[in-house]
């Protein structure tokens, strides 16, 4: 049967080996070759024998702009092979979250990079100047996914929050110690505060609303807003910053708006989620707290008690419920989650009981079932298994709860 959870993908999927080497420039390995044909096959990627043969040409150009296209296919077959009613791209035209945004705005500048979970890193830039919308953003990459999607689209996007909080603030807090004169006589963190409140007010009025009337108008009907660095500062200013950029960025837009926040303090995000305008949906990380033991008790659930807060505080829109741990995990399985190449793979029953769990909370018609996060450090065949048990874990959680 049919599940009645709405099934999503949260962003990310990882590069395939032959689109990683073909768009550096690199000759194609056979081992690269081998896994553009096996997917292939497997997704029914529709003239994937035309990508076989544009591998082996020379680099140009033209080939680069054609293998991104192809990557987008593949992703968008992948994901909706497993049954998800929600696709994207797995981002695949972006290099990573924060960079390709500051690449595609003037007066962001590179300055390294900064690790941020395992082995992964990310660029950090410092703004030099007021944002100018220079290019866009994320519109190419949805015009190539409109086009080749046979599901609906989630546009996922990197909030103006996480921007502001990743960055050096250079020139927003130079202009307020110029305008104050003696800036010593000031505390340091209003300062600082007011030099963030600067940047990202600018930046929404700049660059995203920019960025959000061209999708819109080319057809974007959802569009999830990644904020990772939200409640890294545990302040009710920054919280009541973040809700204020929200209100302006969303303002007299018709398409659905999402947040997606993971690995954050929820009991403070619960506090301010009601006074979110326009979100629809909080995409939250729940997994990676969880047990691996069955059961609908808050026992054997502990990972899902925080929704328990966004009750409290009264909001009303939809979760997008974390149900698989997406990181690599070092522990031991069970029999209920078989660690694979490294990552666990959750049985359909775990899914199921998370979910139940979660419905005797906030009601199953406010939940819609991903992953805790993107799937960009997962090899393809384990995230393509884990996604198999979320949606037969959503039928069987369907099945339980009678429609």
């Amino acid at each position: 049967m049919a599940s009645r959870f709405a099934l999503q993908e949260i962003g990310s999927l990882k590069k395939p080996l032959w689109r990683l080497q073909a768009y550096r420039g690199d000759p194609v390995s056979e081992q690269a070759l081998r896994e553009a044909e096996t997917w292939g096959q497997r997704l029914g990627v529709e003239g994937y024998r035309e990508l076989l043969d544009l591998l082996g040409q020379p680099d140009s150009p033209e080939k680069r702009r054609s293998v991104l296209e192809w990557s987008i296919r593949y992703a968008l077959r992948f994901f909706e092979s497993v049954g998800l009613d929600r696709v994207y791209t797995g981002e695949q035209a972006r290099v990573e979250m924060y960079e390709h945004v500051a690449r595609r705005v003037q007066n962001f500048e590179i300055r390294g990079s900064v690790n941020s979970l395992d082995y992964a890193y990310y660029s950090k830039g410092a703004i030099i100047g007021r944002p100018v919308y220079k290019q866009h953003i994320y519109l190419d990459e949805f015009l190539i996914a409109k086009r080749l999607a046979r599901r609906p689209l989630k546009v996922p996007i990197t909030g103006p929050y996480t921007m502001v909080d990743w960055s050096f603030n250079e020139y927003y807090e130079g202009l307020r110690r110029r305008s104050i004169g003696d800036w010593r006589t000031v505390r340091i963190e209003r300062l600082k505060l007011e030099g963030r409140r600067d940047f990202l007010l600018d930046l929404v009025d700049a660059v995203y609303r920019p960025e959000i009337r061209a999708l819109v108008e080319a057809g974007a009907e959802w569009i999830q807003v990644d904020e990772p660095a939200l409640t890294s500062r545990p302040e009710d200013e920054e919280m009541r910053l973040f809700v204020e950029a929200w209100n302006r960025m969303v303002e007299g837009f018709s398409c659905r708006f999402s947040l997606h926040n993971c690995y954050s303090d929820y009991r403070l995000l619960a506090r301010f989620a009601p006074q979110l305008k326009k979100c629809s949906q909080l995409a939250l990380e729940f997994a990676n707290r969880d047990s691996l033991a069955l059961g609908v008790t808050g026992e054997a659930r502990p990972g899902y008690q925080d929704l328990r807060h966004f009750v409290e505080w009264g909001y009303e829109g939809e979760f997008g419920l974390g149900l698989l741990h997406v990181h690599r995990y070092d522990g031991g399985g069970s029999s209920h989650a078989r660690v694979v190449g490294g990552f666990l793979v959750e049985s359909p029953e775990l899914v199921r009981d998370r979910i139940l769990y979660a419905c005797s909370i906030v009601g199953a018609d406010r939940i819609a079932c991903n992953p805790d996060c993107g799937g960009r450090r997962m090899p393809w065949e384990v995230y393509h298994r884990k996604l198999q048990s979320l949606r037969r874990g959503a039928e069987l959680a369907a099945e339980v709860i009678g429609c």
